[in-house]
């Protein structure tokens, strides 16, 4: 692929995931914190995985059915260039939400399905991922080269995440203040950098369609 460096500000905005990273925290703090955190952060990395899956192969049928899959192409990306500007204008602060009083204490197998949850309602978060996915399949990779990069992604993507179970795990009780530190540091920065990162990619995948619809060929 020609377009790795684009996919590095996708990711970054992809990961500025204050809601999946305040429950696996609160997750980390019940009896069976390390499994649950951990099992939370698998629920979700599943889901993300097949349904990007769902996603690609959605768009794929989409492509085939017309008489020039490249233009379609160009086409997706060009309306998820402007939902993530018009996500990088509306969002200012995020209102996802988050743990409370009526939140029920999680063990592995419930953590696992409300990663799963958070995951697939987490709608705002999804936009980036659809970026990368129409990246994907205007590369010249094939199915399989899809498929494995799509992996790839998510293992990167759940990277940061598991600090929470590998802390809980080495640190027992001392890891919870740090953990909350950093969890309002996630919210602090995805507040301001979410939408800068959605703005500048959206505005990078704007100018790479309309090169194509003048030109013929794309930037990326």
């Amino acid at each position: 692929m020609e377009n790795w460096g684009l996919l590095l500000p996708i990711l970054l905005s992809d990961v500025l995931n204050p809601v999946l990273f305040t429950f696996m925290v609160y997750a980390a703090g019940t009896r069976q914190g390390v499994f649950a955190s951990a099992a939370m952060l698998l629920g979700h990395t599943v889901a993300y995985f097949v349904g990007g899956i769902v996603i690609a192969v959605g768009l794929e049928r989409i492509s085939e059915r017309l008489a020039n899959p490249l233009t379609i192409d160009f086409v997706i990306e060009f309306f998820i260039a402007l939902v993530l500007l018009w996500l990088a204008l509306r969002t200012r602060k995020d209102t996802g939400k988050r743990p409370d009083e009526q939140t029920p204490e999680f063990t592995p197998w419930s953590a696992f399905g409300f990663g799963a949850i958070v995951n697939i309602i987490g709608i705002p978060f999804a936009v980036p991922y659809f970026a990368v996915i129409g990246q994907f399949l205007k590369s010249d990779l094939n199915t399989g080269g899809v498929l494995l990069a799509l992996l790839l992604y998510n293992l990167v993507y759940a990277l940061p995440f598991l600090m929470i179970p590998l802390m809980t795990a080495v640190m027992g009780e001392r890891s919870k203040p740090i953990l909350a530190r950093v969890n309002n540091f996630m919210e602090s920065v995805s507040a301001y950098l979410m939408p800068i990162l959605l703005g500048l990619v959206g505005l990078a995948l704007l100018v790479d369609a309309i090169a194509y619809f003048i030109k013929g060929e794309p930037l990326f």
